[in-house]
């Protein structure tokens, strides 16, 4: 029965077709289902929910109907309608995008058999293949802040350096950049087109015009000067500053500049602005044929955590060829729902006791199999200190755990040479509320940002409490190959200039405040990545 569904299901992913329970019965009770399954193209069925009556159809067009009739399940004579449909196909056999009643659940083995993958992209089996794990960076054991004035001026001192390096190294500038103080000195040199001042520095108090324009103070160790990037109209119009101005900029972001002075020289007319990021990344393969998976925001320890759809992927770790691909699980922050963490919430805890949620956690993760190796950051509701660069767990939480790697958040590391970038993404909240264009139902567009800005979180002050290190551990030092991040449980996986970005999915249920919000979570969603192939897909469990 296990072999002969393996082909069934092989034929339904090759259609795109999902089997509910009650189709699915039916479909294993037939002698020939490969043969009824067959007859899906000649129907032009595909895509979507395979319906009771796009089955009735399909058996019908497979010339088998007497003993199709003999096959179906006892409880099919008390619905002869059904039956005599099976004489004629329907003709309207369209995908029902909104049933008036409400779906059949889906077995998730069943389901999770679907996804469309080739064995050819996901080419070996972890258990063959040793550990290689390399971190680049890591601020745990290496924390030297005192908080004082003299680290945060070094904070920034170092993230100009380090970005402004980037910039002359990616962008096209159109001349060699100055010192802002030598350029407002001699401010009366660059007036008109044909002499251009260029100056790189950290962006102060962004704004917009009544008019549209946008405006800030760009900054650098010896000065300051004002910006100004109009809004232009007509033949006149540049696309790529009609997208900055339309999304705006973070406040200390550091950036490049070319332009002119106005006559007065108070204001620096924006030409063109630099970013750090080059137009592409190559990336790196791995040369073994393992994959990663990607899971953030499980949030145990909250009655929210949805701990059966926990048990339905651990099932499927232990029984899809898939799965046995899986060497690492990237765990990117806030495993436990943690205590404290807002106003009232020990209302929505079944595990009060903080110590008790890693337990439990570490339990969880026990259920997997031998073969996955976990690598866990923590997030804004783990017992870390909430300043960003964050250090790892202390020893005494990391002690229930077994084939775990424990880093801080962020962390730079590369699997089997890939290079990686996992970050919680707390500072995703900054970006929203700083760029026009960010939102929460579209966190991978924060992401973009960060690696455009070579940056995670530039905005001091803001949401994200960061913790001023003399060199700035948040500055995007080498374009990594997969960039990851989670807490605003989303999910997706997309490219952007040759690095995956993967927003990882949450494993809890919508909350008192996402309802009163109305932000609907993508809960239960593990996305697989090959490091050889670079080929992903996304696996349901919801």
């Amino acid at each position: 029965m296990g072999e002969h569904w393996a082909e069934v299901a092989t034929r339904l992913r090759q259609l795109k077709l999902l089997a509910p329970r009650s189709v699915h019965d039916r479909l294993m009770a037939l002698n020939n289902p490969l043969e009824v399954l067959a007859t899906a193209t000649d129907l032009n069925i595909s895509g979507g929910m395979l319906s009771p009556q796009q089955l009735d159809a399909m058996i019908a067009h497979a010339g088998n109907t007497p003993s199709i009739r003999e096959q179906l399940p006892t409880d099919m004579s008390s619905h002869p309608e059904v039956v005599d449909s099976m004489a004629t196909p329907p003709t309207d056999l369209g995908r029902t995008v909104a049933p008036m009643v409400e779906p059949e659940p889906i077995d998730v083995l069943l389901r999770n058999n679907l996804p469309d993958w080739n064995h050819s992209d996901f080419s070996m089996h972890a258990s063959d293949a040793p550990s290689d794990i390399s971190v680049h960076f890591d601020i745990t054991g290496n924390s030297v802040t005192e908080g004082k004035m003299s680290d945060i001026t070094s904070c920034f001192t170092d993230r100009l350096e380090q970005i402004r390096k980037l910039i002359v190294k990616n962008s096209q500038l159109p001349r060699k950049h100055q010192e802002i103080a030598r350029l407002v000195a001699e401010s009366s040199r660059y007036q008109g087109y044909e002499n251009k001042a260029v100056a790189i520095g950290l962006v102060n108090e962004p704004r917009y015009t009544k008019n549209g324009h946008l405006i800030w103070g760009l900054e650098d160790e010896t000065g300051e000067m004002t910006c100004l990037l109009t809004k232009r109209k007509g033949d006149d119009r540049d696309r790529a500053q009609e997208a900055i101005i339309e999304a705006g900029l973070m406040p200390d972001d550091v950036l490049g500049v070319s332009g002119t002075f106005s006559q007065t020289g108070d204001i620096f007319y924006v030409d063109d602005l630099h970013f750090p990021l080059k137009s592409h990344h190559n990336k790196a393969s791995a040369e073994q044929g393992v994959s990663v998976a990607f899971l953030s925001d499980i949030h145990v320890g909250s009655k929210t955590f949805l701990e059966a759809q926990w048990h339905k992927m651990v099932r499927w770790f232990h029984t899809d060829p898939l799965a046995k691909t899986i060497k690492y699980l990237i765990l990117s922050g806030d495993c436990v729902d943690g205590v404290g963490i807002y106003p009232d919430q020990e209302k929505e805890l079944a595990i009060p006791d903080l110590f008790a949620q890693y337990t439990e956690f570490a339990r969880l993760l026990e259920l997997l199999p031998e073969w996955v190796e976990c690598l866990m950051l923590p997030g804004n509701h783990d017992a870390v200190r909430p300043a960003e660069p964050q250090p790892t767990f202390e020893k005494d939480i990391q002690q229930d755990y077994n084939t775990t790697t424990f880093v801080g958040n962020p962390c730079d590391f590369s699997l089997h040479g890939v290079r990686l970038l996992s970050y919680h993404g707390k500072s995703i909240d900054d970006f929203v509320a700083g760029l026009r264009t960010v939102t929460y139902a579209d966190p991978v567009e924060a992401m973009r940002e960060m690696l455009r800005r070579r940056h995670l979180a530039p905005q001091w002050g803001g949401k994200t409490p960061l913790s001023p290190e003399p060199e700035d551990g948040l500055v995007i030092r080498e374009v990594p190959d997969i960039f990851v991040t989670g807490h605003v449980h989303g999910h997706e996986c997309v490219d952007f200039r040759g690095t995956t970005l993967v927003c990882s999915s949450t494993w809890q249920d919508q909350t008192s405040y996402q309802r009163m919000l109305g932000f609907q979570p993508k809960p239960c969603m593990l996305t697989v990545i090959n490091l050889k192939s670079h080929k992903s897909v996304s696996i349901p469990f919801a």
